[in-house]
């Protein structure tokens, strides 16, 4: 019999062993008693993966904790990390869709799919995926970057935001990069997209080049952002991230001509 991967976790931290592995499936005999929810989420490396939500004052094993998934980025096996975000998102959509948004009435789950339906006046609600786009303007051999306030200290990053009701990915990019920093962009290259499980996004990223603008921060979302030369970036994103590939990436291409392969 194959064993089981299972993904535990206590509010939004995932239970991981201390040498960085899941917790062994002859573990789970305690976390099942006390499980909130528990779904079927996929497959890893032809074994069955399952998500299984303790209360939040379940202990962990010994030789085990209870990890956030940022801490957890670029120390998990990349198909391990993508496995716990969908686990996360699954679990965050079933514990905050209990209740029909519409009519009130308690909802049930499916089987067979992940949806929650009101009996009362037959909604069905789907887990959440809210799109995001990224946008790495280049001018000449300039790179912009820019930080948001949350961002940590030193960081710099691609501009990005989510899309409004009514736009293409297209549209939304020209708003963001508009509104967050004044400027008008052309030349869109789509360079690739990653789940974004903080707590339900998809990032897609994009090259574009410097049309016309000069800089005009909106105070709210941008505390800083400069035209970086190539030879003289900032500190980037986590490597794990979409932000820091796609930054990589292009400045290997501006530099050499090809992309990089790291």
């Amino acid at each position: 019999m194959v064993s089981a991967n299972w993904f535990v976790f206590r509010e939004n931290a995932l239970l991981i062993a201390r040498d960085r592995e899941l917790p062994d499936e002859a573990q789970m005999g305690p976390f099942m008693v006390a499980a909130l929810q528990q779904h079927p989420v996929g497959t890893l490396y032809g074994s069955p993966c399952h998500l299984l939500e303790v209360p939040s004052t379940f202990p962990a094993p010994e030789h085990h904790e209870f990890l956030g998934l940022r801490a957890l980025l670029g120390r998990l096996e990349e198909p391990v990390l993508a496995m716990a975000g969908r686990a996360f998102q699954i679990m965050d959509w079933d514990r905050t869709h209990g209740f029909c948004g519409r009519c009130g009435t308690p909802t049930f789950l499916k089987p067979h799919e992940f949806s929650r339906d009101c009996p009362s006046c037959h909604l069905t609600v789907y887990p959440r995926i809210s799109p995001v786009v990224m946008g790495l303007v280049i001018r000449g051999n300039e790179l912009l970057l820019a930080r948001g306030h949350h961002f940590a200290p030193g960081i710099y990053s691609a501009l990005a935001g989510y899309c409004e009701p009514g736009e293409s990915l297209e549209m939304a990019l020209h708003r963001e990069i508009h509104e967050e920093v004044g400027l008008k962009v052309r030349d869109l290259r789509y360079f690739g997209s990653q789940s974004w499980p903080f707590p339900h996004s998809l990032m897609m990223a994009f090259t574009c080049q410097y049309d016309t603008g000069d800089l005009k921060l909106q105070p709210e979302e941008i505390e800083d952002a400069r035209w970086f030369p190539l030879d003289a970036l900032p500190s980037l994103p986590n490597p794990a991230s979409i932000a820091h590939r796609l930054i990589n990436t292009t400045l290997d291409t501006l530099r050499h001509g090809h992309p990089s392969h790291q």
